[in-house]
């Protein structure tokens, strides 16, 4: 091991170097380089307990990831990357590596939903008792949902808005681009969630033709839309970490029951 860290050192920092994405012999040979000038590929395996034919390979990687330099004499040499700039740079190259992954599997998710859709479409072809029902407990599918129809609203758009937020009406720019469109739009939102940054929000809403009101307290979270489909959210009341399940609608009945829920508490809130 390193002459300069005691046995317990050096477990200590092997496994946080793995923690930060270099391999067991990479983080063995990066040690052992960093309490010595320069090394020869043998010389370092020997020192690190890497196999003979494994050394170059694990320079080469490091060299690579920028914690090891090659010092050309007459044998090749390796030594250490100070920490300070090797760390920093490995590190900023992973996240550039990473949000280029994001970024081209988001361009090839999008490609495969659209190419998926229509196999999806018939696969639902026959419908069951309960399709105008669908269970959503996950956040961001509860997001999707929201903005997908809201994305198709035609004529109306109402909504009880309480936290914890999937989506914040008060964040969202399809709230603006619908009554733009023409729909016309309610919230009713609970008066306790109102901070001074959303009441600054509300003032844009409003000069877009938004009508808010605020109530003391609402039973649920609700979104109708086009008096047919939408979603209600239930607080979960089992758990004491607030978690909503919310219940996506499509139905006539269901719709119209929920506009008239909408409305009754409509006629009671109070004008911001």
């Amino acid at each position: 091991m390193s002459e300069e860290l005691p046995e317990v050192e050096f477990q200590r920092f092997w496994r946080r170097l793995q923690q930060l994405g270099l391999n067991a012999y990479e983080s063995r040979s990066y040690l052992v380089l960093l309490g010595h000038p320069k090394f020869k590929a043998l010389e370092l395996a020997a020192r690190s307990h890497v196999p003979r034919q494994k050394i170059y390979e694990v320079l080469d990687s490091l060299v690579e990831k920028g914690f090891a330099q090659v010092v050309q004499e007459k044998t090749k040499l390796f030594s250490a990357v100070e920490p300070s700039l090797a760390i920093p740079g490995y590190l900023a190259r992973k996240r550039q590596v990473l949000e280029q992954e994001l970024t081209d599997q988001g361009r090839a998710g999008v490609g495969l939903v659209d190419d998926l859709k229509a196999l999806y479409s018939e696969g639902q072809g026959g419908r069951g008792t309960l399709d105008f029902l669908r269970i959503v407990t996950e956040p961001a599918q509860t997001a999707a949902e929201y903005r997908r129809m809201l994305s198709e609203v035609k004529a109306e758009y109402l909504e009880f808005s309480r936290p914890p937020y999937a989506v914040d009406p008060l964040d969202e720019k399809l709230v603006k681009q619908a009554r733009l469109s023409g729909v016309s739009c309610r919230l009713l939102l609970e008066s306790s969630s109102l901070d001074e940054q959303h009441r600054q929000r509300l003032v844009d809403y409003a000069a877009s033709g938004v009508e808010v009101r605020q109530a003391e307290s609402l039973p649920m979270k609700l979104a109708v839309f086009d008096g047919r489909q939408g979603m209600i959210a239930l607080l979960d009341p089992v758990i004491t970490r607030p978690t909503w399940t919310a219940v996506v609608f499509n139905h006539e009945g269901m719709g119209e029951a929920m506009k008239g829920l909408f409305e009754d508490h409509w006629r009671r809130g109070v004008a911001l």
